[in-house]
């Protein structure tokens, strides 16, 4: 069958969907990334399209299709199990002028729904011939040629500006789409040590990097430093990605970053990322919540002792707590931290771990209490970047989980 592809605007168009099943879920969510005006028309719907009416997003019409439900329609969609009622569907649409996709009978349908698939502005479309799974395999395939640059595309040009990526924990999978997006586009690379590293070798020769690295108390470059640098190089007329461990705005500075941009008139943008807090032990087999145990997670920032001045930190409220405490950048001052958490009533016996290098092949946990946690760290050798993690969700002796792989 010859059909003539065409691209459909209905960003604030009126587009009627017959049924509330998985396909009509489908369907819903595709015209929602369009912006449509949709109105669905069925008896009962899945939970994810009443979540959308009751939020507003789409008018749900709880009854059985009747013929006028299609006036003022731009596009149909006949999606019911009811194969009577996607023929009655789609005469509607025929002699009302208005083009339908006929979800369970692709020959009849005025018009077919292609595999879709979207990549930094481009959008793929691929119709199958009515075998949907050739179709999806085609998709993605092109889609996956174009992200890693196999199928040659033109790069757009980007506006100047900086981009705050949050790269993950370290494993390079953990990146989000949009962060990797964004590194693939860069003029200008700005990263620090718990970026990750092996994402930075894929960048091409002419994307200039920056090592950002802040080494505790030793090698750093300062963050007045940094923020010059993001600035200067925008306004340069750079697209610059800033990309750092973690996520940019828990602990990463990713704010003060973004004020700097603003006060120079820079646009900035913020890509957030998987926190190292949750996601380091999740991977090592230690939820941060679990029913039954833990209710509540608090982040803790161990950079400075809990007697110095400067802490902001109120840690007799954090020793009250029965709940998981995880501690970011507390190596250093672990054994203060710990007889700390103890003086204001965190029992000794609380079981902690401790994971260095998480999510990377050098990988390290160890499980101990919080009266011995210090003498522990020391025995084994164990080092920062690390996560500490308080609480009795370390005691349910799940092994460690296999990370993602690399892409």
């Amino acid at each position: 069958m010859s059909l003539y592809p065409v691209a459909l605007r209905l960003a604030g168009r009126r587009v009627v969907v017959i049924g509330g099943g998985r396909v009509a879920s489908r369907r819903v969510s595709g015209l929602l990334d369009a912006d449509a005006d949709v109105v669905l028309v069925s008896p009962t719907v899945t939970t994810m399209v009443q979540a959308l009416s009751d939020a507003g997003r789409i008018k749900w019409l709880p009854r059985p299709y009747a013929e006028g439900d299609l006036a003022g329609a731009w596009y149909a969609v006949a999606a019911t199990e009811d194969a009577a009622v996607n023929i009655a569907v789609a005469e509607d649409a025929e002699r009302s002028g208005v083009f339908c996709a006929q979800a369970d009978d692709g020959l009849a349908s005025s018009a077919w729904t292609p595999a879709v698939g979207r990549y930094d502005g481009i959008t793929v479309a691929v119709s199958g011939d009515r075998d949907p799974g050739r179709a999806a395999s085609v998709r993605d395939d092109v889609v996956h040629r174009l992200q890693e640059g196999s199928l040659p595309a033109p790069r757009r040009r980007k506006e100047p500006g900086v981009v705050l990526v949050g790269g993950g924990p370290g494993d390079p999978g953990l990146i989000t789409v949009r962060g990797w997006q964004a590194l693939r586009d860069a003029d200008v690379v700005v990263a620090d040590h718990l970026a990750p590293q092996a994402l930075l070798d894929e960048l091409g020769p002419e994307v200039e990097l920056v090592d950002a690295s802040k080494l505790p108390y030793r090698r750093s470059m300062a963050q007045e430093g940094i923020n010059e640098l993001l600035v200067s190089h925008a306004q340069a007329g750079r697209y610059v990605v800033r990309l750092k461990g973690g996520d940019p705005m828990v602990f990463g500075r990713g704010y003060e970053e973004l004020l700097a941009c603003a006060a120079a008139g820079v646009r900035c943008d913020v890509v957030p990322g998987v926190s190292s807090a949750f996601a380091v032990p999740a991977l090592a087999g230690v939820p941060v919540t679990h029913r039954g145990v833990s209710q509540e997670v608090v982040v803790v920032s161990g950079h400075v002792r809990p007697d110095d001045p400067t802490s902001k930190v109120d840690w007799e409220a954090v020793g009250r707590l029965r709940g998981t405490l995880v501690l970011l950048m507390a190596m250093t001052h672990l054994a203060a931290i710990a007889e700390t958490l103890v003086g204001f009533g965190r029992g000794a016996d609380t079981a902690v771990a401790v994971i260095c290098d998480g999510t990377t092949s050098e990988q390290r946990t160890v499980r101990t209490t919080l009266a011995v946690v210090a003498a522990v760290v020391r025995e084994e050798g164990l080092r920062s970047p690390a996560i500490v993690v308080v609480g009795d969700v370390v005691a349910l002796g799940a092994g460690p989980v296999e990370a993602i792989p690399d892409r």
